[in-house]
């Protein structure tokens, strides 16, 4: 992980927690939620605040969330029904643990070369047929946001490509364009796919 990018996400945790409060899952979120079998385990893999993982718990999900920012976890393990630990996406070693992994706008952090090894470490982690969700910001290239976060940026040929290339079927694409902490309008790319 970028220590730059971790150092902003401690120093602005509760900034980020503004920025992606809500009070219900989002259409996204519910999709993932339909699709784990019910009470099934999950992870939030870079969970931030925990505003997901914390949802997942209310809809009867059994949630794991690891951040490898502290304050991001500190945050998540107040969410009831939340289990969170720091940890990095190198620190993913489960085999056939999970029936879900919810991976929102995190693995855009990771640098592109390190997507192959992350992607087949997920795919281990979920049990067969696991469902895993990944959002990332839209582009080409690998550089810092006005804040200094470092992001990877993919296409969608690219991403499918990768999520095909690690065992996964993509099932479902979905595009938007939000603001985010930076405050500046970036387009997005979510793919559903299945272990």
């Amino acid at each position: 992980m970028d220590e730059e990018t971790i150092r902003i996400y401690d120093a602005r945790a509760e900034d980020y927690a503004q920025v992606t409060a809500a009070d219900a899952p989002g259409r996204l979120l519910r999709d993932f939620i339909d699709a784990v079998p019910a009470g099934g385990r999950v992870l939030d893999l870079g969970c931030g605040p925990g505003i997901d993982a914390g949802l997942m718990a209310q809809a009867g999900l059994r949630v794991d969330a690891v951040d490898a920012s502290a304050e991001m976890v500190g945050l998540a393990g107040q969410r009831s029904g939340v289990s969170a630990r720091q940890a990095t996406f190198d620190d993913l070693d489960a085999e056939a643990a999970y029936d879900g992994i919810w991976a929102n706008f995190s693995l855009l952090h990771a640098p592109r070369e390190d997507m192959p090894r992350h992607l087949a470490a997920i795919h281990k982690a979920l049990k067969p047929g696991g469902q895993f969700h990944m959002a990332v910001k839209t582009g080409s290239g690998e550089k810092r946001d006005p804040i200094g976060r470092y992001y990877t940026y993919y296409s969608e040929a690219e991403l499918l490509a990768l999520l095909r290339d690690a065992g996964f079927t993509p099932t479902k694409c979905t595009r938007g364009r939000d603001k985010g902490l930076d405050e500046v309008m970036a387009d997005w790319l979510s793919v559903a796919s299945h272990a």
